[in-house]
């Protein structure tokens, strides 16, 4: 997700200014909503819970919804067409070698050591797709003028904030919302980017990125335990970037109680002390009551509080512009229909052991 003051994110140096014209062309100044998607069908393995079914699912339902540009006119508007992010772009955020295709053949990632990260002959281009439309999302966003600049949401894969600037890690190849905070400031001017990343897992890669650099501000809230055993209170940023990294595990069964408090006393404190340039949102869904693979119980409602939040937010630091990057969802279609909040499948959540941990992550980040 992004926020900010000349709007958001966006794409490589040499692309971002002409783009931004060719954008404002397609994106109506009475936009509400802009959304890209890259649902990457070729990077795909049967089985696997990180899967080609996951964005044509949310665009189903945006149908379904009559969320579209075809139902709703000017108020929502989709970017088709994008270019992907260049080599350029991601070595802003990883290494070399790696943004170069480390070893590549036919487009082919060679994933060593990196866990349950798969690839095929499509993972490298649809890669750099996925990178591509956070960028084109944040150049549209820059591009429209007028008080009111539209919500964006890139509905992109592969995920990225696992990928560390090594390589790739935990289903995730390239680090999408690092690669354009470091845009952000390399083309576009911007300063200071704060990131929220809401998951179940840490987002490490994202964490890795900007660990001494004291421009990024990184706050995850994730589950305490839960993979890739990252994201400790007292890991804070080292060097210059010391006290710009926050991590907040929240104990398993936390829930709706829970992420609203850690809102409304850290996460916002924080970006009100920090006052960026930009926010950016990285976006996970898997936190969700119904989502088999973890234990948290955030609801529809928790989801819907921290958006418009978020949305206040940005207008206050940074003239409200907003867009989301796409990460986790609930991992089958009939978990994805049954998205209502049933306090039938809600257990009691554990609010002293959050208030314990709140209370902890307040006196270390002097909040």
């Amino acid at each position: 997700m992004v926020s900010c003051a000349s709007r958001v994110l966006a794409g490589s140096s040499l692309r971002s200014c002409h783009k931004a014209a060719a954008f404002a062309a397609t994106v109506s100044e009475d936009s509400r909503i802009l959304y890209c998607s890259a649902p990457a069908r070729g990077h795909n393995q049967d089985g696997h819970p990180e899967s080609n079914a996951r964005v044509p699912a949310i665009l189903r339902e945006l149908d379904r919804a009559q969320l579209t540009p075809e139902k709703r006119g000017k108020e929502i508007s989709r970017l088709t067409n994008f270019m992907p992010a260049s080599k350029q772009d991601v070595a802003a955020v990883h290494s070399i070698s790696y943004a170069m295709g480390k070893a590549a053949a036919d487009g082919l990632i060679f994933i060593e050591g990196s866990g349950p990260t798969y690839a095929t002959s499509t993972t490298y281009e649809e890669s750099m797709l996925a990178a591509g439309g956070s960028l084109a999302l944040v150049d549209s966003l820059m591009s429209v003028a007028g008080p009111r600049p539209p919500i964006g949401f890139a509905l992109i894969r592969p995920p990225g904030h696992h990928a560390v600037p090594a390589g790739p890690m935990g289903f995730c190849v390239f680090g999408n919302v690092a690669i354009a905070a470091r845009h952000a400031q390399r083309a576009h001017g911007l300063k200071r980017v704060f990131i929220i990343d809401f998951d179940v897992h840490h987002g490490n890669g994202t964490q890795d990125a900007f660990y001494d650099d004291p421009d990024v501000f990184f706050c995850s809230t994730h589950q305490d335990g839960s993979y890739p055993g990252t994201g400790k209170m007292r890991q804070v940023g080292t060097r210059d970037g010391e006290g710009t990294t926050l991590n907040l595990p929240l104990p398993g069964g936390s829930g709706h109680a829970a992420m609203l408090t850690a809102l409304e006393e850290v996460i916002v404190p924080s970006c009100l002390k920090f006052k960026p340039d930009i926010l950016l949102v990285s976006a996970g869904y898997d936190a969700h009551v119904l989502d088999p693979l973890a234990s948290l119980q955030f609801t529809t409602a928790t989801y819907y509080h921290l958006a418009s939040t978020i949305k206040q937010l940005a207008r206050e630091v940074c003239n409200g512009s907003v867009a989301d990057t796409f990460r986790g969802l609930l991992d089958d279609e009939e978990s994805r229909a049954k998205l209502t909040d049933d306090p039938a499948v809600l257990y009691e959540e554990p609010l002293v052991r959050v208030r314990r941990a709140i209370t902890e992550i307040k006196a270390i980040h002097s909040l």
